[in-house]
């Protein structure tokens, strides 16, 4: 799993038949220390998240099963919203 904040949303009218309905956000990834990392990505909303909420995302094999339609081609879910993070981040 990861953190990310959601920075946008993704509008496709012509996609795969399996991502219909689905909502696609762009996603920041976020190091556990607030620090925003390189390469946003699209992913698939499962949990109603809006632009500029932290969340939880899997990316690979773990995101398809976040959806009930396991024929949709999905490579990155949201699975959760953060609300908040404590503890230390360091070596």
């Amino acid at each position: 799993m990861q953190m990310g904040i959601v920075v946008g949303r993704v509008t496709a009218t012509r996609k795969d038949n399996n991502l219909v309905g689905t909502k696609l956000l762009i996603t920041q990834p976020v190091g556990l220390d607030g620090t925003l990392l390189p390469n946003p990505i699209i992913t698939v909303d499962t949990v109603g998240a809006g632009i500029g909420e932290k969340v939880i995302y899997v990316t690979g094999s773990m995101a398809s099963r976040a959806v009930q339609n396991k024929d949709a081609p999905i490579d990155a879910a949201i699975i959760g919203i953060i609300d908040s993070v404590e503890g230390e981040t360091g070596g």
